[in-house]
């Protein structure tokens, strides 16, 4: 029961709860990584955009395991906003036991982590853009476990096997999807 949020709605919930400048650039970059699968599964990219876009609003005021994303989710019920968006974000983060038994869920799994990643390799690249962020670049940043250590590369591989796509075509996607919005990411 309830309802979604729209865009607008849903930028503002980020911007009041999220100053942090690369935390709200990782939100943007997941609802485009997002909108990317929902267009490729026939799904509705406003919706899981917002997914995207709302996974970590709350990360900066209780980045503590034990609050994040609980705190988010119980303001987004208080707000009437429905368990179809709840759920999904409860179900990006692996310490919450969340079932992903939607596409939706298995999405917003896959591509956070993967996003993280693919901004690392393009801060190393001589230009620092993802322009030149090649799939071939980021499986070679990939093998490098110290390279972007806090990325759970486990989770990324779960995710896309989850989701039903190669890696290789999922980084791709996800490539893809941020270069789109290259300019806003300041990349």
């Amino acid at each position: 029961m309830g309802n979604w949020p729209d865009r607008s709605e849903a930028e503002r919930i980020l911007e009041d709860w999220t100053t942090n400048k690369n935390l709200r650039k990782h939100a943007y970059a997941v609802e485009a990584a997002m909108r990317a699968y929902a267009a490729k599964f026939g799904e509705d990219p406003d919706r899981w955009g917002i997914v995207g876009l709302l996974h970590d609003f709350d990360y900066e005021k209780y980045p503590d395991l034990g609050d994040h994303p609980f705190k988010g989710i119980a303001y987004l019920k208080e707000q009437g906003f429905c368990d179809d968006l709840t759920e999904a974000i409860l179900a990006h983060a692996e310490h919450t036991g969340a079932s992903r038994d939607t596409a939706l869920k298995k999405c917003i799994y896959a591509v956070d982590e993967l996003t993280g990643l693919i901004v690392a390799v393009a801060l190393v690249r001589p230009s620092k853009k993802l322009a030149d962020v090649k799939v071939r670049s980021v499986v070679k940043k990939w093998k490098e476990k110290s390279f972007a250590a806090g990325v759970d590369r486990e989770i990324i591989e779960r995710g896309a096997e989850e989701l039903g796509v190669e890696l290789n075509e999922h980084i791709e996607t996800v490539v893809c999807a941020m270069q789109g919005i290259s300019e806003k990411l300041g990349l």
